[in-house]
């Protein structure tokens, strides 16, 4: 997916862990709503509401979902990981890590 056509977008952004993490949100064409961000190094955890699909873009990181398995996984550029609704998941950012979130109603 190298460009989204037709969004609503979020001009404000999110930001979590003093700036280390940012993103903005939008609706796509299709009525689902999405982030696009950036994570720096660093180890963060993150709450999920909705369940989320996380595509990792470019970078490195390694995930351990609450609501998953107990093992750390791996994930870089063209991988996903999955996180359930009403859950949370460590991640360490291994190298500057672009994103997509897509959150599932």
């Amino acid at each position: 997916m190298p460009t989204i056509k037709n969004v609503e977008l979020t001009k404000k952004a999110n930001i979590y862990f003093d700036g280390k993490v940012t993103s903005r949100s939008f609706v796509d064409e299709n009525g689902v709503k999405k982030t696009l961000g950036i994570m720096m190094p660093g180890e963060y955890t993150f709450g999920t509401k909705d369940a989320e699909h996380m595509e990792i873009i470019a970078g490195k990181v390694e995930v351990l979902v609450a609501c998953g398995d107990s093992n750390w996984e791996t994930y870089s550029a063209g991988e996903y990981f999955e996180v359930p609704a009403n859950c949370s998941f460590d991640i360490k950012v291994l190298e500057i890590t672009d994103y997509c979130c897509t959150f599932i109603g």
